[in-house]
């Protein structure tokens, strides 16, 4: 983690870890696999490592091209600036960039390989409804996803399972492109295709499970940070309460347009009903993140 006045938290480094180890791990396992079913995986790697890099080194343009966001100056959105200006300079770190993207749906996050890389981008509907306090808590919980490096972290986390989703395309489209073979050869390549494609399915599944949990501990890690660096959960908690209430009021069509950079967010973008993003959520639940920041706020009173 960078050099900074956000304070330490073993636990976060503990998760990462814990998570790359198994990350990893099944890396191993699943290259084993495909070596001794004698699949041809190069290309594939390549192209997954591609798609890796274009993430790793474009993730701030990739997220701010999507929210419709455009970086501001201290003329245009001085506000911002200046609550930006403060936090940085009260954890002792670099300034990142700073963004405004048009969207009602109230939210901000930041993203960028590094802290010299970021960004930080507030949307135009978190701005109408969030008075200054509450703005530079949310701010501050962004701005420790930067110093804790959170972006790098989670693309390099989220490797394995592009790379088995390639697998199973590449395994698929090979089974049935094989034309006219004798009937031994295609019995004896569905039979590999279905092994690739079931290890591959298995990898892809254990993978994202585990990229889900580290993103849901990194919420709580940001959320704990944040409260502690401005010495105000409570304010913090304010604002989780105000922006989740005024997600309801968000037309559907909006919210669904905005899910995919659910990770991105200080608080998911849900639609109403039935969606992927619901079910295996990038971020803790309201309460749970409520009961953190009240037991922050006790520490704090205790040891005043």
């Amino acid at each position: 983690m960078a050099r900074t006045r956000f304070p330490a938290d073993a636990g976060l480094s503990t998760r990462m870890l814990a998570t790359l180890f198994l990350l990893g791990l099944l890396y191993v396992v699943f290259v084993a696999v495909l070596i001794a079913l004698r699949i041809p995986t190069i290309l594939i790697v390549l192209i997954a490592g591609g798609f890796l890099l274009v993430q790793y080194f474009f993730s701030d343009r990739i997220a701010l091209a999507a929210m419709r966001g455009r970086e501001v100056t201290p003329q245009q959105a001085p506000q911002l600036h200046a609550i930006v200006d403060r936090l940085c300079a009260l954890a002792d770190m670099p300034k990142p960039r700073v963004a405004v993207a048009e969207s009602d749906v109230p939210n901000a996050f930041a993203t960028g390989r590094s802290p010299r890389r970021a960004v930080v981008c507030a949307t135009t509907g978190i701005l109408r409804r969030l008075d200054e306090p509450e703005l530079e808590a949310v701010l501050a919980h962004e701005l420790s996803h930067v110093a804790h490096r959170d972006v790098a972290v989670m693309t390099i986390a989220s490797f394995l399972g592009i790379l088995a989703g390639f697998v199973v395309r590449g395994s698929l489209y090979a089974g049935l492109g094989g034309g006219y073979r004798r009937r031994s050869d295609q019995d004896n390549t569905g039979q590999v295709v279905l092994l690739v494609v079931l290890a591959s399915a298995v990898v892809y599944a254990l993978s994202f499970l585990l990229t889900r949990a580290l993103s849901r501990y990194r919420e709580l890690a940001a959320d704990r940070a944040g409260a502690v660096l401005t010495g105000r959960p409570s304010t913090l908690a304010a604002a989780l309460v105000k922006v989740s209430g005024e997600m309801g009021r968000i037309p559907t069509r909006d919210l669904r347009a905005a899910e995919p950079l659910n990770a991105f967010f200080f608080a998911p973008a849900l639609a109403r009903g039935f969606s992927l993003s619901s079910l295996f959520s990038t971020h803790p639940d309201l309460q749970r993140r409520l009961d953190q920041l009240a037991r922050i706020e006790a520490e704090m009173g205790r040891s005043a």
